[in-house]
C-alpha cells in the first residue's frame, strides 16, 4: 500500500493506494468517534462490494446503515439527493455522523454534497470503486450534483477525511468505464508531467488490460499531481483550474448529448483532442503534437471526434462553465507537453477549433 497526503492544514487526509484495502477496518479510522456510519453507494456497486465494507466497518463496534441511489449520471440531481437526506433524517443521523461514498464520480460528489449540505457539514470517507474516481474526482473536495443547463454549477468544496483507493475493485469495472477513466490519467500528463505522458504511451496495453502494476502507478501518480495542485490551491482561484483541461468542451458535449449518453471520461478525452487543437491554433503547440495526443487517447479505446451540435450550440453550452468570467469564457490550454495554462480565447479562434475537429458542419 501507497499513502499520500493532501496537505491542508488542519483539513489534510490521506489518500491509500493498494489492494483488498475495503477489508482493513484500521484504514476507516477516522470512524472511531461517529455515532453512526452510512455507505452511500449504487445499484451497480452495492452487490459487489457493499456487504464487505459493511463487514469491515462494523469490526468498529459501529451501526451501519447503507443508501443505495440509482446508477448513472443523468441520476446527480436534486430528487436522488433527496434520498440520501431522507435517509439521514429517518434515522437521526447526527453532527458525529460518518458517510462513506462507495462507488465512482457520481456517487463521490453527490455523498461529498450530502455530507457537506447535512446540518451545515458532517465527515466523509472516499471509496472510489472506478478509474475515473481514483485518479481525479474522490480528490480534492469537490462536491456538486448536475442542473439540466450545466454540469456541476450546484455543490461545494468539502474534503473528505480519507480516500481509500482498492485497486481490485477496478477488476470488475466494464471496459469502457476503464478507459473512461484513463482519460483523467492521460489529462494529468498533458497538463503537468510530459514524462508520465510518456510513460502512458509506452504502457497502453497494460493499461487496458487493467495489469496491477501498471494501475498502481497510474492511480499514485495521478493522485500525486492532483494533490499537488489542490495543496496550492483549493478552491480553484488560479492553477487548479488547470485540472479542467478537456472539460470545457467536455461538459458540452455532456450536456448537448443528455448526461450519461457519453462518460465523463469520453467526453473529456475529446474535449481534451479539441482543447489540444485550440492550443496549436493559439501557436503554443504544433501539429505533431496534437497528432500524438489524439492519437494517445484513440489508443485507450476513447473517442475523439465530437457530437456535431453546431458552433453556436457549443458556445452556448459552454458559457455555462465555472470559469467563466463577466461572460468571458476561460479555456485551458496547453502552453506544452505538461504544462497548461488559462486564458480567454476570441470566439472567432475557438470557432475554428470546432470546424477542425467536426464539432461544426
Amino acid at each position: 500500500m501507497k499513502t499520500l497526503e493532501v496537505d491542508l492544514g488542519n483539513r489534510s487526509y490521506p489518500i491509500h493506494i493498494g489492494t483488498d484495502l475495503i477489508d482493513r477496518p484500521e484504514l476507516f479510522n477516522a470512524c472511531e468517534k461517529a455515532t453512526s456510519i452510512f455507505i452511500v453507494t449504487n445499484t451497480t456497486v452495492a452487490p459487489l462490494y457493499a456487504e464487505r465494507l459493511t463487514r469491515t466497518l462494523e469490526k468498529l463496534g459501529k451501526q451501519v446503515k447503507t443508501i443505495v441511489l440509482p446508477d448513472g449520471e443523468s441520476y446527480k440531481d436534486w430528487k436522488n439527493l433527496q434520498l440520501i437526506f431522507d435517509n439521514l433524517l429517518k434515522f437521526a443521523a447526527d453532527r458525529q455522523t460518518i458517510l462513506v461514498a462507495l462507488g465512482g464520480g457520481v456517487i463521490g460528489d453527490m455523498t461529498g454534497f450530502a455530507a457537506a449540505s447535512y446540518m451545515r457539514g458532517v465527515r466523509f470517507i472516499q471509496v472510489p470503486t472506478t478509474l475515473l474516481a481514483q485518479v481525479d474526482s474522490s480528490v480534492g473536495g469537490k462536491t456538486g450534483i448536475n442542473h439540466p443547463l450545466g454540469k456541476n454549477m450546484i455543490g461545494a468544496f468539502h474534503q473528505p477525511v480519507a480516500v481509500i483507493a482498492d485497486l481490485n475493485t477496478l477488476k470488475t469495472l466494464p471496459a469502457r468505464e476503464l478507459s473512461a477513466g484513463l482519460a483523467e490519467v492521460i489529462k494529468h500528463g498533458a497538463i503537468a508531467d510530459a514524462d508520465f505522458l510518456d510513460w502512458i504511451e509506452a504502457n497502453t496495453s497494460a493499461l487496458l488490460a487493467c495489469d496491477t502494476t501498471a494501475m498502481a502507478y497510474a492511480v499514485l501518480r495521478s493522485c500525486e499531481i492532483k494533490s499537488s495542485v489542490v495543496s496550492a490551491d483549493e478552491k480553484e482561484g488560479g492553477i487548479r483550474a488547470t485540472l479542467n483541461f478537456g472539460h470545457t468542451f467536455g461538459h458540452a458535449i455532456e450536456a448537448g448529448m443528455g448526461y450519461g449518453e457519453w462518460l465523463h471520461g469520453e467526453a473529456v478525452g475529446c474535449g481534451m483532442v479539441m482543447g489540444a487543437n485550440l492550443s496549436c491554433r493559439l501557436n503554443y503547440i504544433t501539429q505533431k503534437e496534437v497528432s500524438r495526443l489524439t492519437q494517445i487517447i484513440g489508443s485507450m479505446h476513447l473517442p475523439t471526434q465530437p457530437p456535431p451540435f453546431g458552433a453556436q450550440r457549443y458556445m452556448e453550452l459552454m458559457q455555462v462553465d465555472k470559469k467563466t468570467e463577466g461572460g468571458q469564457i476561460r479555456y485551458v490550454i496547453l502552453e506544452k507537453m505538461g504544462k497548461a495554462i488559462i486564458q480567454s480565447v476570441p470566439d472567432g479562434q475557438v470557432i475554428e477549433t470546432l470546424t477542425a475537429t467536426g464539432a461544426h458542419q
